[in-house]
């Protein structure tokens, strides 16, 4: 078995809670596409976890949950205001335009890759004349492509200005579980009760496999969504397969412990290169990345040690911790940093 890495919490295998409940639902036959069991008690597991009735969806993947989301809310003609780093603008090959038919999104530069209520404002504002797409939803990475997470404060100020824009509002939440542990906050003050319309709430990136939940708190805005999952190629015939991982998770409270384990692996490389002069943090640790401003020759080093990681946002260097992160693996990542930067201190 090859050794640890922390390119990417993609790279983490299938936690047991989740591997465990895809088991059990492996045990004969059940209803295809949704009708089954284990999605209803998904569902309901979600609006337990949310405290509110809210319409639940599951597809394979990010993409997917980002895509069809943001294009239940948009007509052709209309924009996604979003970061300039937001995934949705950078990742996701178009998707959300394509699915749109055409929604465009309308990047603004962030100095943390968190939008603010000027930020939106000023974008909402640049011009309202019919030949510029019309701005209908906003969309937040929660948390952000740089590792930051949005308080519940900072929320509830764009929705706030959202509403009052006739805006809705979107957030990705690929690593929304981290973003709940980080803050120590529930996921319903971090959302509806703030004032987000939908939800992608991530699974693959906190331990599962495959699939996402697309959560609607406004009920309204679900209507004919299962379709657009269908024409999408986002309806699962087995589509226990994806829920079933999600009643592990949610029924034994991995989605959150697997997230802090996270967190923690990344404070833990953050503490055990503190006191390294040469190298800097390219932004406050708050979720389970730790972005580094590594030279040249350390990056080297690291390399020819055979640690792997992106080069990302601003050319710092990535590190990204899952639920299976090993703290003997992260020491070891943190002392071959410190050998590295030896040669760059002296």
């Amino acid at each position: 078995m090859a050794e640890q890495q922390f390119a990417s919490d993609n790279y983490a295998g299938i936690c047991p809670e989740a591997w465990d409940a895809m088991q059990a639902a492996n045990a004969g036959h059940a209803p295809a596409y949704g009708a089954d069991s284990w999605t209803q008690a998904a569902a309901d597991g979600f609006r337990q976890l949310f405290e509110t009735d809210c319409e639940v969806f599951f597809v394979f993947n990010g993409t997917a949950a980002n895509s069809l989301a943001l294009a239940s809310l948009c007509q052709s003609y209309h924009s996604v205001i979003c970061a300039d780093s937001a995934h949705v603008e950078t990742d996701e090959c178009g998707a959300p335009e394509f699915f749109s038919n055409g929604s465009k999104l309308l990047t603004t530069a962030t100095e943390d890759g968190k939008l603010t209520p000027e930020l939106v404002r000023t974008i909402a504002g640049k011009r309202s004349d019919i030949h510029f797409p019309k701005p209908r939803a906003v969309t937040l990475t929660q948390a952000t492509e740089t590792g930051r997470v949005y308080t519940g404060d900072e929320i509830a100020a764009i929705a706030e200005l959202c509403r009052a824009s006739g805006l809705r509002l979107h957030m990705d939440g690929a690593r929304f579980a981290n973003a709940c542990a980080s803050l120590d906050t529930s996921p319903a003050a971090l959302t509806w009760k703030a004032g987000v319309d939908v939800l992608c709430f991530g699974g693959t990136k906190n331990g599962m496999a495959v699939g996402e939940a697309v959560i609607f708190f406004d009920r309204g805005l679900a209507e004919d969504f299962d379709y657009r999952c269908k024409q999408a190629g986002q309806l699962a015939s087995k589509m226990r397969y994806l829920s079933a991982p999600w009643v592990g998770m949610l029924e034994s409270g991995a989605w959150l412990d697997n997230a802090r384990h996270a967190n923690d692996c990344a404070q833990r490389l953050v503490r055990g290169i503190a006191e390294v002069p040469s190298i800097t943090l390219a932004a406050p640790v708050e979720a389970n990345g730790v972005f580094l401003n590594l030279p040249v020759p350390v990056q080297e080093g690291l390399r020819a040690r055979g640690w792997q990681f992106y080069g990302f946002i601003g050319g710092a260097s990535r590190f990204m911790f899952a639920w299976d992160s090993d703290p003997a693996r992260v020491d070891a990542l943190a002392r071959d940093i410190r050998l590295c930067a030896m040669p760059a201190a002296a």
